[in-house]
């Protein structure tokens, strides 16, 4: 691996020469009284970065999609900036993709970068933070279509070119805006790192924070955590910057029916509170961490048919499932070249395995009646199934549908009731506002507190499709969450899908307001966060 130079010697020495400077927080330059510190004049100064800013400002906004894509640049809206301001919103994050600027490495087209000019200069008339970040960034982006040509986390010439490539953007970002205060700009590196390890995210990281801050010293810099933002990155802590998270789970209730989402149509229909876990993988022994087996309990009368929806096979699975210990159905699934039961089977380079989506249905008997159902993968790789369904002779059919699509959750067991309800067993509880801040939240929380760093939400929210009622529910409690770590967020988006204005969601009355449609008890729910304290529980 190629090493990178470090930006600065030590942290001992970062906070030397701030103390030196003497300068204060982050925080402090953002508070009420809506000062700002200015950049530092004396080379002295040169190494200050966000480890003197132990906790960032609870910004709370949205994210603005006017250069998202390529397909769909447009110059940003003013009346977005007056909106927020009017309404007590202070932060923008602008996601946006390097093609629309950029004529070719290290060539870049004004037009659209003055566009970008005038959204930070709406912000910072209005005291809006703007956070400018990279969605689409030379080498990566989590949306792949179409894909990188470089990749930012490659060895060899392809990668050093991507890094090179990538951090030749920062610089110019940071010689563009140069002098404008980190109290009213920030940069966040790219979107949503996916599987990259952290040495490999510091490798291009540091190269970026290095053109950064050769330009523009006091820059405060954010970076997403890994496993596509969810993940805090202990790698990066000596790069002396802010990390943002996200507000993405439970998936299947915030991306319900997206169309982006293969196979989210098919999804159980959301609830908040999420009720008994139902998890959408099962592992082989390729996958010992997680392999375990899905166990039904219940009442179920010889003759019953059981109906198994089998969505994606990665390289090979032999599925077993087993009533009372007896063997009712066994098939071995192995994705392959050209033609198969399959509907499509991809070649996977990265891994030199072929994954396969069937979307087929398999099916058995019961022989005898039986108290446990019992599916697993006794050998292979993983697979995703999108239903099941017990018909019994006479009697209530049931249909599960899995409610949980995270990647790496071993399965459990679940009661059927007569009325086919899935009722918890062994202490398993669903997904609830507290279960939510233990899983998603508190290892930001402790991150944060242990490792002095700051912290901020830079995406969330709920798809259109999601009910209404459902989204309002857990955006409730993601907000009070956040409130309890003391986190800021800007949710994904202000107009469009996610947001506030404009959704076209089918199960809300809307309000007319300035040529928009405003689904107001949204806005007034978003509002509420405003003015309720930090750690308000």
């Amino acid at each position: 691996m190629k090493e990178h130079p470090q930006p600065f010697t030590s942290r001992r020495e970062v906070l030397r020469l701030g103390a030196a400077a003497g300068f204060g927080s982050l925080a402090a330059a953002c508070g009420a009284s809506g000062l700002r510190a200015e950049p530092p004049a004396s080379p002295s100064t040169s190494s200050r970065t966000a480890l003197e800013y132990p906790k960032l400002p609870r910004w709370r906004g949205f994210n603005l999609l006017e250069k998202f894509t390529l397909n769909d640049n447009a110059p940003y809206q003013e009346w977005d900036f007056d909106f927020l301001a009017q309404h007590g919103f202070d932060f923008v994050r602008l996601p946006t993709d390097y093609r629309i600027w950029t004529r070719s490495p290290g060539a870049y087209r004004e037009e659209p970068l003055k566009e970008i000019d005038q959204a930070i200069a709406w912000g910072r008339a209005r005291k809006i933070h703007v956070n400018l970040c990279l969605h689409r960034a030379p080498g990566y982006c989590v949306n792949r279509h179409p894909p990188e040509a470089l990749d930012l986390w490659g060895d060899g010439s392809g990668g050093d070119e991507a890094r090179r490539q990538f951090a030749d953007q920062w610089g110019m970002f940071a010689s563009r805006y140069r002098g404008i205060p980190a109290a009213d700009l920030s940069f966040n590196l790219v979107n949503e790192p996916s599987t990259v390890t952290g040495a490999r995210y510091a490798l291009a990281a540091g190269l970026a924070i290095e053109a950064i801050r050769r330009a523009d010293p006091a820059r405060l810099i954010i970076a997403d955590g890994t496993n596509y933002g969810r993940i805090p990155v202990p790698e990066l802590l000596p790069l002396g910057i802010a990390q943002s998270t996200r507000g993405y789970a439970p998936f299947q209730l915030t991306h319900y029916r997206a169309n982006w989402v293969e196979g989210s149509d098919r999804w159980q229909v959301p609830t908040w509170p999420v009720p008994a876990p139902v998890n959408r993988y099962l592992y082989g022994t390729q996958k010992p961490e997680f392999k375990s087996a899905l166990i039904l309990h219940g009442d179920f009368a010889a003759g019953t048919e059981l109906a198994l929806s089998i969505d994606q096979v990665s390289q090979r699975a032999k599925l077993l499932v087993r009533a009372d210990g007896t063997a009712v159905f066994e098939r071995s699934f192995e994705p392959g070249r050209g033609q198969g039961e399959w509907k499509e089977s991809v070649f996977k380079p990265e891994w030199q395995i072929y994954q396969a989506t069937y979307d087929r249905t398999y099916t058995a008997k019961l022989p005898a009646r039986a108290r446990e159902i019992r599916l697993e993968l006794t050998d292979g790789d993983w697979l995703t199934w999108s239903a099941l369904s017990l018909a019994p002779p006479q009697g209530v059919p049931v249909k599960i549908l899995p409610n949980d699509t995270e990647w790496g959750v071993r399965q459990g067991e679940v009661e059927i009731d007569g009325q086919g309800a899935l009722i918890p067993r062994s202490g398993q509880t669903g997904m609830d506002r507290d279960k939510l801040y233990a899983q998603q939240v508190e290892p930001w929380a402790a991150f944060a507190a242990e490792r002095k760093v700051g912290v901020h939400v830079g995406e969330w929210g709920a798809f259109r499709k999601t009910p209404h009622e459902v989204v309002l529910a857990w955006m409730a409690d993601c907000l009070a969450n956040w409130r309890r770590a003391g986190f800021g967020w800007a949710l994904w988006n202000l107009r469009g899908a996610f947001g506030c204005f404009d959704s076209e969601r089918e199960d809300v009355t809307y309000e007319s307001y300035q040529g928009h449609k405003v689904d107001r008890r949204m806005l007034e729910l978003l509002r509420e966060d405003l003015a309720l304290p930090t750690a308000f529980l």
